[in-house]
This record gives structure tokens, sequence and C-alpha cells, in this order.
């Protein structure tokens, strides 16, 4: 990436170093496939969240989220930011079915092309709530052991946080929107334990202050065990779960970023 002395044509270019956006590795280049499935009509979710996870590692998302405006052609940054920018259109283009591809293939930036995604396959958001929101109130435990149950809630409530997010703000009445939700899932959690273990829910629900899911799901785990050695159970094979359910994808929406105000929040005052 450096120019040979001597070289007029690139004396005025920025030389990045290794932390700056605009660094790119000797190895990459834009046809490479950085994430495990292509992007189709239904999956968009899956895929954004990946492809924000690869861009993140790379420290690329101030290209997508217009952090990093393009610069004017007379400023010293041009080339560069142009290098990196179509970099990252050749990594977007490579994770897309050919229709999708077709669709954003003359957006002028990879920003255009994050929102112009985003408003073409963004919108199948709204049903798959509610899709997830109706797995929800269906998943039982039904025979199975705690871990596999809780592991099956997991990857839901994850997604269902991809797509039904939680205003990211650090104020009270943020505080109070993340302990809500965190008290729907050990209800939800509660609500889909068998029969045989209504004794440790009952324990559980008069606790003040109410306990997290974590430490409910560790005293319904303890509490299962508890049982099998009393009646000489076998703790039930995980297998199936494991090919089942894929691991949960944890938040990676724009990490980057300080946590908002409510102020700085659209709709909010």
């Amino acid at each position: 990436m450096i120019g040979q002395p001597g070289d007029a044509s690139k004396k005025n270019e920025v030389i990045p170093d290794h932390n700056s956006p605009y660094y790119i590795h000797a190895s990459d280049y834009p046809r490479q496939m950085h994430i495990s499935e292509a992007l189709t009509d239904s999956n968009y979710v899956d895929w954004s969240q990946e492809m924000i996870n690869f861009l993140f590692a790379k420290n690329k998302t101030d290209f997508i989220d217009g952090t990093i405006k393009k610069p004017d052609p007379t400023a010293v940054e041009y080339m560069i930011w142009m290098r990196c920018d179509a970099m990252i259109k050749g990594w977007l283009n490579t994770t897309m079915e050919n229709e999708i591809r077709n669709s954003v293939k003359y957006a002028s930036t990879t920003e255009e092309m994050w929102k112009d995604l985003k408003e073409i396959l963004g919108k199948h958001s709204a049903p798959r709530a509610y899709e997830l929101k109706q797995t929800l109130t269906t998943t039982r435990k039904d025979g199975s052991s705690v871990s596999t149950y809780y592991r099956k809630l997991r990857v839901l409530w994850d997604e269902l946080e991809s797509v039904l997010s939680t205003p990211g703000c650090s104020c009270e009445i943020g505080r109070m929107l993340v302990e809500l939700k965190d008290k729907e899932k050990l209800y939800e959690f509660l609500l889909g334990l068998d029969n045989e273990l209504s004794s440790i829910r009952t324990q559980i629900l008069p606790i003040n202050p109410i306990p997290t899911i974590g430490i409910a799901y560790h005293l319904v785990s303890e509490d299962e065990q508890q049982t099998n050695i009393a009646t000489g159970k076998r703790p039930i094979a995980d297998t199936t779960a494991f090919q089942a359910f894929i691991p949960s994808k944890r938040d990676t929406r724009d990490t980057h970023q300080p946590p908002i105000k409510c102020s700085e929040k659209e709709g909010w005052s």
C-alpha cells in the first residue's frame, strides 16, 4: 500500500495505520466470501448481523452507516476512500444471490447499497417477529433437559431482539425497558417447564428482587440434577438439540457506537 520513493502520483495520499478504517490488509480482495450463507429473500436479519460482525472486525462499519462520508475528489483521502468503498462493495456483492445483486449493483456507495438492501428486504421483520413470538408461546421443555430447553429459548430471544430491538438508551427509561424484557424472558422460561419442576418454579416466583433469567436457569438446572440423582434417572443426551438449533448470535448491532440519550432517539422526548 505504500508507494515507491519518487512516485509523484501517490505523494499526497494518506498512508493509513493498521487501526485506521482506511487500512486494507494485503490478503483482502473484493470477491472473498466471509459469511456462512448468501443473502436471500428470507434471511436478511441473519445475513446483516453476520456481515456487520465481519465489517466490525475489519474496522469498516463506518462506511456502511455513513459515519465516514465520501470525500471531495480534491481531498487527499479521496482515492483511498474509493478503494475501501470498492472493496466493501465486492464483499457485499459476493454474499448475495444474483437477483438481489442485480437490484443494488448501481448503488454509488456502500452506504447507499446497505440502505437499499434494508429497504428491499428489511420489510419482512414484522412477520418474522410475529412468527417468533408465536413460537415462544408454544415452546415447552416437553421432557427434554433444562439446558436443551433453555438453548431453544435463547435462539428465539436473540433473533427476536434483532428484529424488535430495545432502544439503546442509557437513561432510566432505557434501563426499565431492558429490565421489563428480562422479566418477560424469565416468565416465558418458567411457563414452559414441565409439571415435575413446578415446585422450583413456585419457589422462584416469590423471590424479591426477581432473579435474572441466568440465575433462574441455574436454580432449575440444579433442581433437575438433584431429581435425577434421587430417582436414578440418567441425563438426557443433547445431541439432537445441537443438530436442530444453530448457536445463538449475540448482539452485534453497531457495538462501536456509544449508548444514545432519549433526546437523540427519534420519537423520544
